[in-house]
């Protein structure tokens, strides 16, 4: 259970980095690029301490498919970027993805 809980934090502090590039503007805002990169080196140890347990294959696939999934739910709501059918439908497949690659590890 404590190396789901370091994917789960890998992938909400990946978010909150991808959120926190959008919010630096390309750099040219300062407490938004120190949290950023503060955000993607925890992010980045927590995954490193999740694949103590996990296959690498699976605990990547997991952490890029659902944070992708995650912040395009964030850019919809927090920076009003458009919603299409192909964008929800691909959010989709991103989820069935990492269910088949969750199933498929446990053979």
């Amino acid at each position: 259970m404590q190396y789901y809980l370091y994917l789960l934090a890998a992938i909400i502090l990946e978010v909150a980095g991808t959120t926190s590039m959008k919010l630096s503007e390309g750099f040219t805002r300062t407490w938004p690029s120190v949290a950023m990169m503060v955000f993607y080196l925890l992010s980045l140890g927590a995954l490193t301490l999740a694949l103590k347990r996990f296959d690498m294959s699976m605990a990547y696939a997991i952490w890029s498919g659902v944070g992708t999934a995650l912040i395009t739910i964030v850019g919809i709501y927090l920076f009003k970027e458009p919603v299409s059918l192909a964008k929800i439908g691909s959010i989709a497949l991103i989820i069935v993805g990492v269910v088949g690659l969750h199933l498929s590890s446990q053979g």
